[in-house]
């Protein structure tokens, strides 16, 4: 095992500790595992979602053992990120986190010259790396991109009402910063090992009382999601990945561990096929919303789909 290194300041990573290491880029935060393979077969980038930062560490592991050098990229105002006096997650334009992803690919790329580059990236950050990859499909900057749970349409969201949705474009420019919607993440809640799931992460960084979701910061997204229902061109292969179903988000649901709680995955599905003309879709039985926090059956599954679809990118070859 090496460590090839761009010319960024790494440091141990204090949220994973020793294994992991990250450094501060223009605003964002990349992070890695500190020993990769010595021969890489190829290279992913991940981009976390809304209300979320990189916590996964066995995503990372799933992927350095199948020979991919691996990065992560917490994206202004989020997980890392996040300064002092900062909104969590805002952002008025979804160009900016397209930007944090064009810096981590920028630096992945020359710690890895020509080897295949793939982005991995779930929900918020779907939406923002599906635009990202079509704004770049004449430059080959990436070689193939994955998709888990993305958020293509408002309307697969349960906690925007019609008549909410009808006034954000005329108030979100008079009052960005207004919470048009706030509830608890059950999803979220159940996740951790504090209540009884799986998983370890910093709940300040992730919280389970859910994050506002503010009129700035919808209008982007629903901006960008009627760009990409009018059709994409991802010059890419794609891989589309989400649960088998959807559910309420309430600790009433018995399948609170065994749905997408957030989205509805029919919305999914349906828009899919707009990202491009090489687009794969795999819907995961028993899968939650973020598909590798899944219980070990489904996430495997997952896990076994993404690397295998990595690995055909990595024959095709990388950039030139």
């Amino acid at each position: 095992m090496t460590n090839a290194a761009p010319s960024v300041p790494w440091a141990p990573d204090a949220p994973l500790g020793d294994a992991f290491e990250s450094a501060p880029i223009a605003g964002a935060t990349l992070v890695r595992p500190r020993r990769t393979p010595s021969d890489p077969r190829g290279v992913v980038v991940h981009l976390h979602g809304y209300n979320d930062y990189f916590f996964q560490a066995h995503l990372a592991e799933a992927f350095t053992r199948a020979g991919f050098a691996f990065y992560a990229v917490d994206a202004r105002r989020a997980g890392r990120s996040l300064r002092p006096g900062e909104v969590p997650h805002y952002q008025s334009d979804l160009h900016e986190q397209a930007t944090d992803l064009s810096t981590a690919v920028a630096l992945a790329r020359a710690a890895h010259p020509g080897l295949p580059l793939i982005v991995h990236a779930h929900s918020t950050g779907g939406l923002v790396a599906a635009l990202w990859a079509h704004s770049h499909r004449e430059r080959r900057t990436v070689d193939a991109l994955v998709l888990n749970s993305p958020f293509l349409d408002v309307g697969a969201s349960s906690w925007l009402s019609p008549v909410a949705f009808a006034m954000l474009d005329v108030a979100a420019p008079l009052s960005p910063m207004v919470q048009v919607t706030s509830a608890p993440s059950w999803y979220a809640t159940y996740q951790h090992v504090e209540h009884g799931g799986r998983w370890d992460f910093d709940t300040s960084l992730k919280r389970p009382q859910g994050l506002p979701a503010r009129a700035g910061w919808l209008r982007a997204v629903v901006r960008a999601q009627v760009r990409l229902a009018a059709g994409l061109e991802v010059g890419c292969p794609v891989l589309v990945a989400h649960s088998a179903s959807s559910g309420i988000d309430s600790p009433d649901n018995p399948l609170l561990d065994a749905q997408d709680t957030v989205l509805d995955v029919a919305h999914i599905e349906r828009l899919a096929p707009r990202l491009g003309d090489d687009v794969r879709t795999v819907a995961v039985e028993g899968g939650v919303h973020d598909l590798s926090l899944s219980a070990p059956a489904p996430r495997a599954l997952y896990l076994d789909e993404v690397l295998s679809f990595a690995a055909s990118a990595g024959s095709a070859g990388g950039a030139p």
